[in-house]
C-alpha cells in the first residue's frame, strides 16, 4: 500500500476549538496514529534546549527537526494525549510560556518549517493517522481522504481556556483571554505562510453550542461513510 492510500483524517481549526480533544478521541476509537502539529513546534523547541541549540541557529534546528524523536500516543484509560520526546513524557513540560515563546521563534523560520513538514508527513503509516493543527488539510496533507475544520466563537473558546486555567490554579481574566484569542486568530488568518483557513473540501463543524460528545458523533458519522476507514 502506498502512503497515499493509508487512511488519513485531518482536523484543523483555531486555538481552543477542541480539535486536539476530538483528534485524540478519534485516533483512540479507530486505533490510528496521532499527530498534534501545534505541539510538534513546542517539542522541537524543548529538544533544541535539551541539545543546547540556539533558537536562531536555523541550520541546526532544521537538522534536528528532520530526525526529531517524538511520539504522540493516546492514554486509552484517560483518553488523553501523551507526548514522548526521546522516550521521555513531555506532555506537560512543553506547555510552559518559555517553550511557547521559543516555539513561535522556530515557527517563523521557513527552513525549519520545511524540515518539520517532512517530519510530520512521516507520521502517515498504517493502520492510519489522525492529524490535527492549523494547516493539516491545506498544506501538510492536501490529499487526505477526510478533512474537518472545527471552529467556535472567540468568546466560547476563551471561556474553555478560562476554565482550564482556573482549574490549574491560575489567576486569569476572561476579557483578557477573549482579546488574546481574537488577536491570535487575526495573526493566524493573515500570516503569509500557511494561513489558517478551511480546505476547500473540508467539512466545517461549529462547536460553539455543541458538546464534545456531539462533535465526536458528527465526525464518526462522516467516517462511517468512507470505506477506507473500515
Amino acid at each position: 500500500m502506498t502512503q497515499q492510500n493509508i487512511p488519513l483524517i485531518t482536523i484543523d481549526g483555531p486555538s481552543g476549538s477542541g480539535k486536539g480533544t476530538i483528534a485524540t478521541l478519534i485516533a483512540n476509537h479507530l486505533g490510528y496514529h496521532l499527530l498534534d502539529s501545534g505541539a510538534i513546534y513546542r517539542v522541537l523547541a524543548l529538544a533544541a534546549k535539551k541539545h543546547a541549540l540556539s533558537m536562531d541557529d536555523t541550520l541546526a534546528l532544521a537538522d534536528l527537526a528532520k530526525k526529531l524523536d517524538v511520539v504522540f500516543s493516546v492514554d486509552a484509560l484517560k483518553n488523553n494525549q501523551l507526548i514522548l520526546l526521546e522516550g521521555e513524557d513531555v506532555t506537560q513540560t512543553i506547555r510552559t510560556e518559555q517553550v511557547g515563546a521559543n516555539a513561535s521563534k522556530i515557527a517563523a523560520q521557513p527552513m525549519v518549517r520545511e524540515a518539520l513538514l517532512a517530519r510530520q508527513r512521516a507520521f502517515l503509516t498504517l493502520p492510519g493517522l489522525v492529524a490535527d493543527g492549523r494547516d493539516m488539510g491545506t498544506v501538510v496533507f492536501p490529499n487526505a481522504q477526510l478533512k474537518f475544520f472545527l471552529t467556535a466563537s472567540a468568546e466560547e473558546r476563551a471561556k474553555r481556556r478560562y476554565m482550564q486555567l482556573k482549574a490549574a490554579g491560575e489567576n486569569v481574566k476572561l476579557e483578557s483571554l477573549i482579546d488574546e484569542i481574537k488577536a491570535r486568530d487575526e495573526r493566524d488568518t493573515n500570516r503569509a505562510i500557511a494561513p489558517l483557513k478551511p480546505a476547500a473540501d473540508a467539512i466545517i463543524l461549529d462547536s460553539t453550542a455543541t458538546s464534545i460528545e456531539q462533535v465526536l458523533d458528527s465526525v464518526l458519522k462522516e467516517v462511517a461513510k468512507h470505506a477506507v476507514f473500515h
